[in-house]
């Protein structure tokens, strides 16, 4: 009986499935192809850890970074990059014996180093504090700033080894901040990952009520991971990459790597249950599942693509580590998927679980949901959208800005160090500016300093090479409209940088691109939808929904990180803004992953619209054959993001909650309920293309496998 069924069904097959069917026959090239891939990456897989960079958070060219150039040049690499010891104790001074031995350890500890410069031992009236308590060792930075972050780390172990009783060594400054934040970050992201993996195949295993079947998701995710952790090593034999590729990397290899193959494996187990043949079940699988992985996959590096935009080397690269997951996501779910399902067969259901037809092709429950959504559009709509705006409003008043010391955990040496600091000096201390004037401008850059009521100190200025250098230490630790007043009012070819200001120029780059990210993220998101549904409208209205979605993922931000709500739970300080990164970062990612569930949703629905022309069965039979799966890829995603929020430091926290809220919002609310409506209230104007679009789209469509009958099953 099988054999007209091959005969019939092969010869319609488009190019995925084509695709998929080579794949199917030639198991074993495929099979060995991948496994010399694995194996050559998988092999220096293990040293990018090492090779990635910890630091270079920037706006690249901006004001504080040509500053920083000068000060490096020019005064001993004692610009933002510098490391700083704070030798401190509360019942010795700087002119007792152990506070000396104490300063003179950070010394050592610092000119041991290849990459520190000078070191300045600690001045009266410059780096000892009033009291004397307090004193500041520095070493200039004498390296590019990923080996300064380097060098920080190993400073600090040596003065861990050299600790000096009742004298208390803490290192601090930039490079300090973001090692140990690199450190407790991969810390934090290895625990959740840890977390993760048995709660996702928890999951997994509701979801397709068997172990073979569960277990593809996961192979197919740790084959882009080793895959994406190889290409990050090769990469950065050619440039710097940040270490937030490889965190990123691990996340997206598992979320669209369960994704792609939870929405295969179900097409090919309902293909199987039709009465098909493995071999013809792949080919028709592909065929349909195929298209909208690929256009899925097209998407969502389409969308964080967008973040090369910011002149900042670490946002760029950390989206190449996505980019590598994803992509190798998705060939291999082209390719080795439809090896591993045709090898496998009906053996899919091996070790079944007793909801073995749980996640179906077609589910009853969600054709019904769709009815009632026909039914009651208005209603269901008007509900959805009021939370969703409720939740976006709070948005209006998002406030950002670059974290400091405070994210890091209570012990932290670059957390404590920056408190004490702050003891000893004042509160702007650690926000501490440095102006770089030419010689000939120094007496007006003084007067303008004297004149400013937000400066607390102003150091005697140091000369060198035609330049001068006066250190600025600030009444607050929020030195931003400090810094845009001096920029005012200084001269012209006079430069502010330190710390502070690269962090206050980052956060003006960010805020500066934000509108033309955003803008290339819903076009480009748009001209794929249209592309691929070949509907103006549909598109529209999902590209617009999706927005709305992340508008409010973002507005519940605000209220959790910024206003506090929550603190407790989540087991936070809130900072008192959101930081600067999430409006531009978060919102590519959270965008991206909406553009997932658009796909296979619209695609869905716009088959069926082809095959019956009727857009009230479409829509009930688009959700019964894309509602479960969607769902099932949706709780997996939430799973994944809250275990991050679950973390001690405030960073991956603050993603693991933005996008676990996105993924929930978009797939219980705009997936389930409001862009359903929406197509229900258009009809069959939702499907309408002008002719003159219609012969410019590429001839791409989606088709899914017949309708699965009671006797096919």
């Amino acid at each position: 009986m099988s054999a007209p069924t091959t005969t019939t069904s092969h010869p319609t097959l488009g190019v995925f499935g084509r695709l998929g069917r080579w794949s199917a026959r030639r198991r074993r090239t495929v099979f060995l192809s991948w496994a010399a891939l694995i194996i050559a990456l998988g092999a220096v897989a293990p040293r990018v850890e090492h090779a990635l960079s910890g630091g270079g958070w920037q706006a690249d060219g901006s004001e504080s970074v040509v500053a920083r150039g000068l000060i490096e040049r020019y005064f001993g690499g004692q610009g933002s990059y510098a490391l700083a010891v704070v030798v401190s104790s509360p019942q010795h001074t700087a002119g007792d014996a152990a506070f000396r031995r104490a300063i003179g350890a950070a010394a050592r500890a610092l000119r041991r180093d290849p990459a520190v410069a000078a070191v300045q031992l600690p001045r009266r009236g410059e780096s000892i504090s009033s009291d004397g308590h307090v004193a500041v060792v520095r070493g200039g930075a004498g390296a590019n700033t990923a080996e300064m972050v380097r060098a920080a780390g190993r400073v600090q172990r040596r003065l861990e080894a050299s600790a000096t009783s009742g004298v208390r060594l803490a290192l601090t400054g930039s490079p300090a901040l973001w090692s140990e934040f690199n450190d407790e970050n991969k810390a934090a992201m290895l625990r959740s990952e840890i977390t993760s993996w048995p709660l996702t195949l928890a999951v997994l295993l509701v979801a397709f009520g068997s172990v073979a079947a569960a277990g593809i998701p996961l192979l197919l995710s740790i084959f882009g991971l080793v895959a994406a952790a190889g290409a990050l090593w090769i990469a950065s034999r050619l440039t710097g990459i940040t270490i937030w590729a490889m965190n990123f990397a691990l996340m997206f290899a598992l979320a669209v790597g369960i994704d792609y193959a939870l929405f295969v494996v179900v097409r090919f187990r309902a293909a199987l249950r039709a009465g098909l043949p493995p071999l013809d079940a792949v080919g028709e699988t592909m065929d349909s599942a195929g298209k909208a992985v690929l256009v899925s996959g097209l998407a969502v590096l389409a969308s964080l693509s967008a973040v090369i935009l910011v002149p900042s080397q670490p946002f760029r690269t950390s989206v190449v580590g996505i980019l590598l997951a994803v992509g190798f996501v998705l060939a291999a779910s082209l390719t080795l998927l439809p090896a591993v399902l045709a090898g496998l067969g009906p053996r899919i259901d091996r070790f079944a679980l007793p909801w073995v037809g749980s996640v179906q092709h077609r589910s009853e429950a969600f054709a019904g949901w769709a009815r009632l959504i026909w039914r009651r559009p208005v209603l269901i709509a008007a509900l959805a959208a009021v939370l969703l705006l409720a939740l976006a409003l709070p948005v209006l008043h998002l406030h950002t800005a670059m974290p400091n010391a405070g994210v890091l955990t209570n012990g932290a040496s670059a957390r404590a160090g920056y408190e004490r600091l702050q003891q000893g000096f004042g509160p702007g201390a650690p926000a501490e500016l440095q102006v770089v004037a030419p010689s000939a401008a120094l007496d007006r850059v003084e007067s303008v300093l004297r004149r400013n009521q937000g400066v607390a100190a102003a150091l005697p200025p140091e000369r060198a090479g035609g330049f001068a250098l006066v250190r600025v230490q600030p009444a607050s630790d929020h030195a931003d409209r400090l810094i845009e007043r001096l920029r005012e009012q200084l001269p012209a070819g006079v430069r502010i940088g330190g710390g502070a200001a690269e962090a206050h120029d980052l956060e003006q780059a960010l805020a500066g691109r934000t509108p033309l990210v955003y803008a290339l993220v819903l076009t480009v998101g748009f001209i794929l939808l249209l592309t691929v549904v070949r509907a103006p409208l549909a598109a529209a209205a999902a590209v617009l929904l999706n927005l709305i979605a992340t508008a409010a993922a973002f507005g519940a931000a605000k209220l959790i990180f910024q206003d506090g709500a929550g603190e407790a739970l989540l087991g936070f300080k809130s900072q008192g803004f959101v930081d600067a990164w999430a409006p531009v970062f978060f919102f590519c990612l959270s965008f991206a992953l909406a553009m997932d569930y658009t796909v296979f949703l619209l695609t869905s629905v716009r088959a069926e619209f082809e095959r019956t022309g009727n857009a009230r069965e479409a829509l009930v039979e688009g959700l019964a054959r894309s509602g479960r799966v969607i769902n099932a890829a949706g709780a997996v995603m939430i799973v994944v993001f809250f275990t991050f929020g679950l973390s001690r430091p405030l960073p991956p926290k603050e993603m693991g909650v933005i996008l676990g809220v996105a993924v929930l919002l978009d797939t219980m609310l705009v997936r389930l309920l409001l862009l359903p409506a929406v197509l229900r209230l258009l009809g069959d104007r939702a499907w309408w293309v002008p002719s003159h679009i219609d012969r410019w789209l590429p001839a791409i469509r989606v088709r899914h496998a017949e309708p699965e009958t009671p006797s096919a099953r």
